[in-house]
């Protein structure tokens, strides 16, 4: 069955770990800061196991997979146990095989064209990306009207910063951004746990005003 938990807090941090030791620490840096929702990225080859560790270790987290490319990969976050799944872009064999799974997985859109498609495969999640260079709440906005009668929501995501999440957050049709800036790379990489637990709680209050 779906679940709704990825957008709970109304943020998706999106995270890409060198080891699971460094997925386990972030995720408990993560939760001290009440931050209960992760996406780690299939960007490096521990990425399914950092998941199902998380998964086992942190069961009231959402544990999420990102830059999900192929079905291999897909089967890969199911069987490791991730709650949701997205896409930097769309392809219909990913989004169909993930339909027959009953699974959540939200493909990348930017045109009006992608949009349309993504709808009638079924899709009412869509990750919107890159956000910020292609026009940000501008262009999403002007986007999302003609199709706001088909219950469509977002996951705008590219360049979101704390400064302008509210902005996204306040749209109606947005139902969470994503962002890497409060797990960034270099702060996991340097293991600054309490730097990120600070921020992730930023974020959450962030969140929780808009």
């Amino acid at each position: 069955m779906i679940d709704n938990s990825w957008c709970r807090r109304r943020l998706v941090p999106a995270a890409t770990v060198q080891s699971v030791d460094e997925g386990l620490a972030l995720a408990a840096a993560m939760m001290a800061a009440g931050l209960d929702v992760v996406e780690i990225t299939f960007r490096t080859s521990v990425a399914a196991d950092a998941i199902r560790k998380i998964a086992a270790e942190f069961p009231d987290m959402a544990v999420g997979a990102g830059t999900v490319l192929d079905t291999e990969q897909l089967d890969a976050a199911i069987d490791a146990g991730a709650s949701f799944a997205v896409s930097p872009g769309l392809n219909p064999d990913v989004v169909l095989y993930a339909q027959r799974c009953d699974f959540l997985l939200m493909p990348g859109v930017i045109t009006a064209g992608e949009i349309d498609h993504a709808i009638r495969l079924g899709c009412r999640k869509l990750k919107f990306f890159p956000a910020e260079v292609s026009g940000g709440t501008q262009l999403l906005s002007a986007l999302a009207g003609p199709f706001a009668h088909t219950g469509v929501t977002f996951l705008p995501t590219g360049g979101i910063t704390p400064d302008i999440a509210p902005a996204y957050l306040g749209l109606p049709f947005v139902a969470a951004v994503g962002g890497s800036w409060m797990v960034n790379a270099d702060l996991i990489a340097t293991a600054q746990w309490g730097q990120i637990t600070r921020l992730c709680r930023n974020a959450v209050a962030l969140a929780a005003d808009c």
